[in-house]
């Protein structure tokens, strides 16, 4: 095992920067997903850590020895990639113990070793067949023991799972969290597949465009999303998000034209500001009542529930609701919003802005000057 730690890390490709100053320390034996849109610079992190790509500026460590100018095969890490990148003449055994051949192990010790690694991904049937004989989620057992075998301080993945089904997904993700906490090695698993990310990671670092959004517990990401971003990107369906103002007259704001109650400290602090209000669609609830008006879009089964997308006062809206609710398309229905489950941010920069935010602030500056923020 080994902590990695990430300092003011940049990339560039020329004059085109990819990465801007990431800082990120992963305590050894975390297994930390790195989560984001294509593009985000998420795999070129991971392989900036792996030696694969050479850093613009910033330094990296590894177990507490800087590894900037390291090859790859000194860092002490093994890599699986979305590609298996198996040798098709090779048997399973051969492609499981190339790594230690080529180190030049004697074959006994070799043999044990792929036994051992087979036994851990459970191959040991399938040691004398080739990769065309074998399923995808085998083959991606292969790669994972090829890399365990060289029994690495840190295993780090790049989107392994993307060419499987979607069954084999599940299965292999709960694969490879079993095998995390057999190994107990550092592990840093990149994904686009938010569900993925969830399942898998002790931590969650979420990209976007270069920079990192939010460090943190899954589900403390999700139900405190640092900025509109993140809240958007995490969550199926998304949350949902409105461009409003906190009244002045009373702690409220206007959606759809309908006035919704606020936590009165928010609407203290933030009276007459442009805000950007969130809710998550499992926290909006159906209203008797005359709330927040919905025009039903489609409606989407989801066999324990269904989530029904709508349109409030023309932006889109959904709520995830029991399946007891029947709703069909051009229906209207209302809303309540608790004002517990509401979420701010700040309409410019796009920043969570909560009461614990204006507490901290406040002790820096008056509060005249925090309203005009």
């Amino acid at each position: 095992m080994a902590q990695i730690d990430i300092s003011a890390v940049r990339k560039s490709y020329g004059k085109n920067p990819t990465i801007h100053g990431v800082d990120l320390s992963f305590p050894s034996g975390e297994f930390v997903v790195i989560l984001g849109p294509s593009g985000c610079g998420k795999s070129t992190l991971l392989r900036m850590i792996a030696g694969l790509e050479e850093i613009t500026s910033g330094e990296i460590s590894i177990g507490g020895r800087v590894v900037n100018r390291l090859e790859p095969r000194e860092r002490g890490c093994a890599m699986v990639f979305q590609n298996y990148a198996l040798y098709p003449h090779m048997t399973v055994a051969s492609n499981i113990g190339y790594a230690l051949k080529v180190a030049g192990v004697p074959k006994a010790e070799r043999q044990r070793r792929i036994e051992e690694t087979a036994k851990i991904v459970g191959l040991s049937e399938y040691l004398e067949r080739k990769p065309a004989a074998l399923s995808g989620g085998q083959r991606q057992r292969v790669a994972m023991g090829r890399a365990i075998i060289r029994e690495p301080k840190v295993f780090l993945f790049d989107e392994p799972l993307s060419n499987l089904d979607a069954k084999l997904r599940v299965s292999m993700r709960a694969e490879i969290r079993k095998l995390h906490q057999r190994l107990s090695a550092t592990s840093i698993f990149v994904t686009h597949d938010q569900v993925e990310a969830m399942t898998l990671a002790d931590r969650l670092v979420i990209m976007n465009k270069g920079h990192v959004e939010q460090v943190g517990r899954p589900l403390d990401i999700y139900h405190r999303p640092a900025s509109t971003f993140v809240a958007s990107f995490i969550g199926s369906p998304a949350m949902n998000l409105f461009e409003t103002r906190i009244e002045v007259e009373s702690p409220s704001i206007r959606i759809g034209g309908k006035i919704v109650p606020i936590d009165p400290r928010m609407a203290s602090l933030l009276r007459g500001k442009d805000v950007v209000v969130g809710i998550r669609p499992e926290h909006v609830k159906l209203s008797d009542r005359d709330g927040v008006h919905g025009v039903v879009d489609f409606v989407e089964e989801l066999g324990s529930g269904r989530v029904v997308h709508t349109v409030v006062d023309g932006q889109a809206f959904a709520a995830a609701l029991g399946e007891e609710v029947v709703t069909h398309a051009g229906d209207t229905i209302n809303f309540h919003l608790p004002a517990e489950h509401l979420h701010f941010f700040d309409r410019v920069s796009g920043q969570r802005i909560d009461a614990n935010f204006f507490e901290e602030t406040a002790a820096r500056q008056p509060v005249a000057n925090l309203a005009a923020h």
